[in-house]
């Protein structure tokens, strides 16, 4: 087994040094492959950067490997770091077995479906020297393929381990469109994908052929949570009508620098797009409206249309997979739900948006934020919760406690005033979340020395866009003393040599080592596998004690 390994990754290094490797459309991962392995086995390295600062321009992508980026090697499992940050500081664990696996399930976040041949995504600024990963990376035209690969890692895993269920943390897709929440929604349901919507494009780059999605395992149901590049344009802001008339039309947005104090309302530089034809993703109609003699133009998509947030939601019902509306509530408007993911098991997660309101502050759209509805109905459930003696779980796309800025001072709730609340609640053992594109794990343990149990857990999940392009898997185990276990473990997608979502491997790493914006803590790998505990109440002891 491992010697097939390590024969794919050599020929993965080999093809990324030769100048001449072109994609293939061959499928991204042979059913059952053994190359579907956990960090704890085996972890994705990226090599070492012959050069930096870079001596190329991020969209130079014809350069990358020539000059060095975007290679990497297979190193060894990164083992689960133990934490007891919520533990008595007597606590030390020692001779404390794990007595039976509560619920095995899967993460994924920021995975920023992006229609490139969009006239209005914000491509031009990240084309600067050293580059703005946000606005732009050679990844994007890939984003159907490397979600379509993970999607068979988990079911070639699911194969090993059954997956009891999966949560994906928000930012499905990038700019609000119906194109790309339809594409998302069939990768998970294995439908063919057409990620060209150039509809005069014949014959696109293999980035953008037609493919035939693989689909979740019908046998794991999937759940969605709000993010805000979902309903947002860009992620920040309810598009005004310029805006949703550029989205279907031939002209490629014009908007006012941004850096400089710029405006939606602004002219003066042309946000560009994807050549579709490009095997290098070639990015045109970019740049200052001075240099340009005629205005540039794609071919008008209808399908390119703004979603709003209800009629986002209400997507999720138009599918295959299970459950139909993926844990929402049709013509609701609300992205808040709850569901137990286990029959007889005492836990049930509670899905909050933390999203704005679409009639938030211009620009202010990537904030978090709760109004009094939402607030009330997170209190609400939580105290419901906590009587019926079960486990509870959060799942919010922006995390909390991380950023002080991340959190709009128009909120209801001040952070500080909501982890403080969330403190009061010894049975909420995890807050799960997206947005940074991070693998970080944060503890947020009791005010109270005598009641440890008051404490809780944030995981936050990386984003399979940006580099390291991994997803989580979660144990939560019952211990043999008063305690759970929460084991969390990165998973590198696995990927065939030469295919699409290889090269957005490729890609992912030369941009984590061009664009000087990304700051991605757990070098080199990006991964982060830990053992976190917590103490139960003796009530919830009880409980537990028949699982």
């Amino acid at each position: 087994m491992y010697r097939k390994i390590y024969i794919i990754v050599a020929a993965t290094i080999l093809c990324i040094f030769s100048l001449g490797c072109k994609e293939s459309k061959i499928s991204e991962l042979i059913p059952d492959s053994p190359t579907a392995l956990t960090t704890l086995e085996s972890t994705l390295l990226p090599t070492t950067v012959p050069v930096f600062p870079p001596q190329i321009l991020p969209n130079e992508v014809a350069k990358y490997a020539s000059n060095g980026y975007g290679k990497w090697y297979l190193g060894g499992g990164i083992p689960f770091q133990k934490r007891l940050d919520l533990m008595p500081n007597t606590y030390n664990g020692s001779g404390i077995t794990k007595s039976a696996i509560l619920l095995h399930f899967f993460t994924m976040s920021d995975i920023h479906i992006t229609d490139v041949q969009s006239p209005a995504q914000t491509i031009y600024y990240g084309l600067q020297i050293n580059g703005n990963v946000s606005g732009y990376s050679p990844v994007i035209p890939y984003t159907t393929r490397i979600l379509d690969a993970a999607i068979q890692t988990v079911n070639a895993l699911h194969k090993k381990n059954t997956i009891d269920f999966g949560l994906i943390l928000g930012d499905a897709i990038n700019n609000a469109q119906y194109n790309e929440v339809r594409w998302y929604i069939d990768i998970l349901d294995g439908k063919s994908i057409k990620p060209n919507s150039d509809l005069k494009l014949t014959i696109p780059a293999s980035s953008l052929s037609t493919f035939n999605a693989t689909g979740l395992d019908k046998a794991i149901p999937w759940y969605q949570v709000l993010g805000n590049h979902d309903h947002f344009w860009s992620g920040v802001i309810t598009p005004n009508e310029y805006l949703k008339e550029t989205l279907i039309g031939e002209n490629i947005l014009n908007v006012g620098d941004f850096t400089k104090g710029g405006t939606i309302d602004d002219r003066g530089l042309y946000m560009g797009v994807i050549d579709g034809s490009s095997e290098y993703g070639q990015v045109v109609g970019a740049g200052p409206v001075a240099n340009f003699t005629v205005a540039p133009k794609v071919t008008a998509n209808p399908e390119r249309r703004y979603i709003s947030k209800t009629a986002w939601l209400n997507e999720f019902f138009s599918t295959s997979s299970k459950p139909i509306g993926h844990g929402f509530v049709q013509n609701s408007g609300s992205a808040c739900y709850t569901f137990e993911p286990k029959v007889g098991l005492p836990l049930k997660v509670i899905v909050l948006d933390d999203t704005q309101n679409e009639d938030c502050t211009p620009m202010k759209g990537a904030y978090a934020s709760l109004d009094q509805e939402r607030y009330n109905w997170l209190l609400g459930e939580l105290d419901k919760g906590q009587s019926d003696g079960k486990l509870m779980i959060i799942a919010a796309h922006i995390p909390i406690g991380v950023l002080s800025y991340m959190f709009d001072a128009a909120s209801v709730v001040s952070q500080t005033a909501l982890i403080a609340k969330l403190q009061t609640y010894p049975n909420l053992i995890l807050w799960l979340s997206g947005h940074r594109h991070l693998n970080t794990v944060t503890a947020f343990p009791s005010t109270d020395l005598n009641h440890p149990e008051y404490g809780f857990w944030e995981v936050e999940t990386a984003s399979l866009r940006n580099f390291p392009q991994q997803f989580r898997l979660f144990d939560i185990v019952r211990n043999t003393d008063n305690t759970i276990s929460v084991l969390t473990t990165n998973v590198d997608p696995a990927v065939n040599e030469g295919s699409p979502a290889w090269f957005s491997r490729s890609y992912s790493i030369a941009a984590f080592q061009i664009f000087t914006s990304q700051n991605q803590p757990n070098l080199p790998s990006g991964a982060y596998n830990a053992e976190l505990v917590k103490q139960l109440t003796p009530e919830m002891q009880a409980i537990l004690q028949k699982y």
